[in-house]
């Protein structure tokens, strides 16, 4: 599929841009400049057919810490793009930095249009400072507002008809995984080590990834999409904070498998926490112990058993333990997160789940309230991912948390379910019966 990308200086609209062009709120907008660092992308699709993937890039010629790191990461990123969005100012002077980004994108040798922002009425295009733009050298502007979606139709249709014409290929199954965890705990430099290259920018500050950030690539045949997502943090302490947290919650739903990144010299209650989060939504999860290759012999006993005591409620959930700074244990991780993924996609027949039913309760008898026996009448798997089986009983009251969690373990290990969540629903079918539902 054709990309585009879009660049420009800080604090000139281009996330709103992006947003708009790909008809959703993907990339985080605040007023404050450099919110954007890494590059993020989206797949827009046109009302007349055609589509193209859209790159959003952090703000170039920022003169601010992080200049040279945003500048070699959309170096990077614009290697293979097929056409470039210069985005500028509408409202402003053009500013040394903007001529700066356009002596710097003639020497790309890629197809630049010009896109002047934030020219929300007609008029400002009659501005005597309109005609400084086509000083620029990239012919014509393109007058948008990304706010009220005016030009960015068209702005659309231009895209389509400079972009080389593609057969689209049927899209294979992606494995979607998000990277969680608490701030600054690896997560970037565990999806660099993966993909084997810098696609995030990594920095021993924390909060240095600000957007859910989507890498994509192939594993043993199979495409995975990483999402490198922002540290959760306990309470946020500002809007971007907030909002990054909102979008990493986001990711995390979106995914298939959630891989928890975690610090053994720094596990505390916030994993669990964040752990929660990802078994709350059904998703598989890898725990993924980093820096193990700092661990002593004399600590690994006492970190094993801190991360079962802590993370005690996902007891099912694989261990991997890695290094993102020498690469040790990766292809195990990747490994696990398929056979997660696999996993959770299973599908048991109604016959055969019914005929474990009766081997289950002829080995422990279900409980008896008063001479009334809880009975199980007949069990279905209703989806996957996570696997839900619904079993329909007498009465619901008379489910015991024993014998629930005893029915739960036999699932897990006769039926091939054993690392990933399971909802079991309860229906019940006496009249005026209601259901119970648990994961």
């Amino acid at each position: 599929m054709s990309k585009v990308a879009i660049v420009g200086r800080p604090n000139v609209g281009k996330s709103s841009l992006f947003n708009r062009l790909l008809g959703r709120r993907e990339a985080i907008v605040a007023d404050q400049p450099g919110v954007t660092r890494d590059v993020k992308e989206g797949r827009v699709e046109s009302d007349l057919g055609g589509s193209f993937t859209l790159l959003d890039t952090g703000g170039l010629w920022s003169n601010d810490e992080w200049q040279e790191a945003i500048k070699r990461r959309i170096e990077f990123a614009l290697r293979d793009v097929n056409l470039i969005l210069f985005c500028v100012d509408g409202r402003s002077e053009l500013s040394a930095a903007d001529y700066e980004i356009a002596d710097w994108l003639r020497t790309l040798r890629k197809d630049v249009v010009l896109v002047a922002t934030k020219v929300d009425d007609p008029r400002h295009e009659e501005d005597p400072s309109i005609y400084e733009l086509y000083g620029l050298g990239f012919g014509e502007p393109f007058f948008t507002a990304a706010e009220h979606a005016r030009g960015t139709y068209e702005l659309t249709d231009a895209i389509l008809a400079r972009l080389p014409e593609a057969e689209e290929a049927p899209e294979e199954e992606t494995v979607r995984v998000a990277i969680i965890g608490r701030p600054n705990v690896g997560k970037s430099s565990l999806v660099n080590a993966l993909v084997g290259d810098e696609h995030v920018i990594v920095a021993d500050a924390a909060g240095t990834t600000r957007d859910s950030i989507d890498v994509r690539f192939d594993f043993g045949g199979r495409p995975f999409v990483l999402i490198d997502t922002a540290g959760i943090r306990r309470k946020p302490t500002e809007d971007v904070e907030y909002y990054s947290k909102l979008r990493s919650e986001q990711a995390l739903s979106n995914a298939d498998v959630a891989v928890l990144v975690i610090d053994p010299f720094e596990l505390g209650d916030h994993e669990m926490r964040i752990a929660n989060l990802a078994l709350e939504s059904g998703k598989p999860v890898v725990l993924a112990i980093n820096k193990w290759d700092l661990v002593t012999d004399e600590q690994l006993t006492i970190f094993e058993k801190d991360i079962e005591a802590k993370l005690s409620h996902l007891y099912f959930a694989p261990k991997v333990y890695i290094s993102a700074l020498n690469d040790y244990g990766l292809h195990e991780l990747l490994a696990t997160v398929i056979r997660v993924y696999d996993t959770a996609h299973l599908r048991v027949s109604t016959s055969e789940l019914n005929n474990w039913i009766d081997v289950w309760t002829q080995r422990q008898a279900p409980p008896n309230f008063k001479g009334k026996p809880l009975k199980l009448l007949y069990a279905t798997q209703a989806d996957v991912a996570p696997p839900t089986i619904v079993i329909s009983v007498n009465n619901e009251n008379f489910i015991t948390r024993s014998y629930e969690q005893y029915l739960l373990n036999r699932i897990r290990e006769d039926l091939g379910f054993m690392e990933v969540p399971i909802r079991l629903i309860w229906k019940a079918r006496a009249k005026g019966g209601g259901k119970r539902v648990r994961l």
